[in-house]
């Protein structure tokens, strides 16, 4: 009787606990101390608990506790477009990296993960300049304010662009790209990889560090590009007026890959250097370069090959110097589309020459890479001129590529990176789920329902004679 008494008193002591200055986790054991002569609590609140418990019903309200629950009118947040592909950033990371250069040392107004916000977001919906930005962020400030990017003068995103360390965005594009590589990773064997770089136009206000000429200021972009995984791989910044081939020999080799580039990297050294890592190489050999001929393989004559031969390189270059590459090779001549003949060079001995010449025609598609993030991103025109900025602002482009590309890989199938982009753009501060912006893209457009046609009424045509002949040899009429 007692321990029934102790629990319901237990129970009452849990939903009405304020009453006393005990508290404790255990109701039961409270209720025990009360029932002991520890403490005693009034005959009207004892009553109270062991109604609620015996009857299930309040003495006072005279109704279950169940139905004085307030209902569930909550609704289900939901980020904003933005947010969602900001989510693939690697923050933790990124903190370190700033931790690690001071890139917040003194800072007071935009710190460096606001500032990264702020040009992503600039390059998601096509900002140009540093006003635009400014006056866009203050226009959008109640949307943009729970990732921090609050408004600022516009001057205040140009000191940073000048003063911020570009090797932290670097060493962050890094990081992201080796996360991109283990979200979409290919074997080694079939991973080929193109090679090649575009420049960047810029103007007189760039001249200290980036004059290529007289009249003609300009940057380079150099990028290893993974054409099966839609996604660079390796990317790096000069003057325009640096060779490519002094660039590649900065790059990461991957052993066993096959690497495709043109006549910028025409370098026998860094050629034997791949060589010996164990990759195939496909590219163009200059029309002055001589090819000694071991021996001729047979090709199929209904393709566009016109020779297939194994030989080896001269063994002096210009200036007398030794050639370090002294492997056998393989020339492929190719007559494109166009008539114009082509010579394919290739360590590769034992593959298909169609494969060959294929390998090579698929180093079209780091350009359509370039046109792509010309066209859709902010790579043209800059907010700040000095290196620096350039620096950063080519940097934070690559990363908003590929952060569009890890949000399109984990919905692909359904729709084009370029669709999906252009829903981004479209909807950056709209609260709306990534999967509901690609259903929609995927959904067939809604056929009009067909319109029943009208009624046409016939008028009746009018009655016609028709003339016969009766039995009794005359001519007659009837009307019908």
């Amino acid at each position: 009787m007692v321990e029934g008494i102790a629990e319901a008193f237990g129970s009452f002591l849990d939903r009405h606990g304020h009453f006393f200055r005990t508290r404790t986790r255990d109701s039961t054991a409270v209720a025990r101390r009360y029932m002991h002569g520890l403490a005693r609590p009034t005959a009207v609140r004892l009553k109270k608990a062991c109604t609620s418990k015996i009857y299930g019903l309040d003495s006072v309200l005279r109704e279950p506790p169940e139905s004085r629950q307030r209902p569930n009118t909550t609704i289900a947040h939901q980020n904003i477009v933005l947010q969602q592909v900001l989510h693939h950033l690697p923050l933790v990371p990124f903190s370190a990296l700033v931790t690690q250069h001071q890139a917040d040392k003194h800072v007071r107004t935009l710190t460096t993960k606001t500032m990264l916000f702020t040009l992503l977001y600039a390059q998601f919906a096509g900002l140009a300049g540093l006003r635009e930005t400014a006056d866009v962020a203050k226009t959008q400030a109640s949307r943009l304010r729970h990732l921090g990017i609050l408004p600022v003068a516009k001057s205040t995103p140009g000191d940073a662009l000048q003063r911020r360390p570009a090797a932290v965005f670097e060493q962050l594009l890094i990081t992201v790209i080796a996360r991109a590589n283990r979200r979409l990773r290919r074997a080694t064997d079939d991973l080929i990889l193109l090679i090649d770089s575009t420049s960047l136009q810029l103007n007189r206000y760039s001249e200290k560090w980036a004059r290529f000429s007289a009249s003609v200021c300009g940057a380079k972009a150099h990028v290893i590009y993974d054409p099966d995984g839609d996604r660079p791989i390796y990317a790096a910044m000069t003057p325009a007026r640096v060779n490519d081939i002094t660039a590649a020999h900065e790059m990461p080799i991957e052993p066993g890959a096959t690497y495709v580039f043109d006549l910028g990297y025409y370098d026998f050294a860094w050629w034997q250097r791949m060589h010996e890592a164990g990759c195939r190489i496909v590219t163009r050999l200059k029309t002055n370069t001589a090819l000694t001929v071991r021996w001729e393989k047979p090709y199929d004559p209904g393709l566009p090959i016109l020779s297939d031969r194994i030989g080896t390189l001269p063994e002096r270059q210009a200036h007398d110097r030794r050639d370090p590459f002294r492997a056998e090779v393989r020339e492929v001549q190719v007559r494109t589309d166009t008539g114009k003949i082509l010579r394919v060079l290739t360590n590769d001995l034992m593959a298909p020459v169609q494969e060959i010449a294929d390998l090579y025609k698929r180093r079209w598609r780091i350009e359509l890479f370039f046109r792509w993030i010309k066209q859709h991103l902010k790579i043209k025109k800059f907010m700040a001129a000095s290196e620096n900025a350039i620096r950063i602002q080519v940097y934070t482009a690559l990363i908003g590529f590929l952060l569009l590309r890890l949000a399109h890989a984990a919905r692909a199938g359904r729709t084009s990176m370029l669709r999906f982009a252009r829903a981004v753009r479209g909807n950056l501060l709209v609260r709306l789920s990534l999967e509901e912006i690609v259903a929609d893209l995927a959904a067939p457009p809604p056929r009009a329902p067909k319109q029943a046609k009208p009624a046409v009424e016939r008028q009746p045509r009018p009655p016609k004679g028709r003339l016969f002949g009766n039995i009794f040899g005359g001519v007659g009429s009837i009307e019908f």
